[in-house]
């Protein structure tokens, strides 16, 4: 039995259902194109050393709506072609709902090596460390990176990232609590989508 994240990956190719409309401000959408304006790099965390510098972008659709329709269907591309792997990680693990998330590293000097099970999302007193990773380009599975080298991958954890609450992210002795300074663009954002939304003539053929 298929897990339930790809009912939730339905939710990028097909309409809202009622629930998850109402944890987006209740955007009328169909989510095969997006409403927003916004660019990854308004969503993205960044943390970095003298080493390696990481991206953190969370891939859930209360978000990824709200993004320019072009930097949308480039990540809803993405999940599509990783749909089976993301589906065979999750049951694997037993998780029915995972967390996703866009996960990159930069080199900044040669010869830099990166852990990436240490990355961890913290939530209050709650640590949610990845179940599985997904990489999307080979330099990731070697775990080192030259100058300007990226290594990029879709990490999956036990539970639906909290994108609509603040949290911390972590690496090494690296910390950033970054996302609590985009809840003001994400809630004024939605709005402007609802907005623009209704304004769309309704696709009855869909």
């Amino acid at each position: 039995m298929r897990s339930q994240w790809c009912s939730a990956f339905l939710l990028l190719v097909g309409p809202v259902s009622t629930a998850v409309a109402q944890s987006a401000q209740s955007i009328p959408v169909t989510t095969t194109v997006s409403y927003g304006s916004l660019s990854q790099n308004d969503l993205v965390i960044r943390m970095r050393n003298d080493e390696v510098e990481i991206r953190f972008l969370p891939l859930d659709p209360r978000i990824m709506r709200l993004l320019a329709n072009d930097a949308f269907q480039s990540l809803r591309s993405l999940l599509e072609s990783r749909n089976r792997q993301i589906d065979s990680v999750a049951s694997r693990a037993g998780v029915t709902k995972p967390g996703l998330a866009l996960v990159s590293f930069y080199g900044l000097r040669a010869d830099t090596r990166f852990d990436p099970q240490t990355l961890t999302v913290r939530l209050r007193s709650r640590a949610l460390q990845p179940l599985g990773l997904i990489p999307i380009n080979s330099k990731f599975s070697s775990h080192q990176l030259d100058l300007r080298e990226q290594a990029s991958a879709i990490y999956l954890f036990e539970e639906e990232l909290p994108v609509d609450d603040s949290f911390t992210l972590s690496y090494a002795a690296m910390i950033s609590d970054d996302w609590s300074v985009r809840q003001p663009v994400i809630d004024r954002e939605r709005a402007r989508v609802a907005a623009r939304a209704r304004e769309q003539p309704r696709d009855t053929a869909r």
